[in-house]
């Protein structure tokens, strides 16, 4: 398992934390450690997950993935 932090643009409030943290924990061998505003915390299977399918769910959030730390 993979432990990654992921910067994300757009948040503001906690509903966007919510949003965030409803589409990556619909993920298949990622697990959502925190989300807090501007950022999320998790740890994922590199064989069932990329950084690219964790973008698209952030995309489907309404926000945009800058960076995987």
């Amino acid at each position: 398992m993979t432990h990654k932090e992921i910067v994300i643009e757009g948040m503001n409030c906690g509903h966007c934390v919510m949003a965030v943290k409803k589409e990556l924990s619909k993920m298949t061998g990622l697990v959502v450690e925190d989300v807090q505003i501007g950022k999320a915390k998790v740890e994922y299977d590199e064989a069932k997950v990329t950084p690219a399918t964790i973008e698209k769910a952030i995309d489907a959030a309404g926000f945009k993935m800058i960076a995987v730390n």
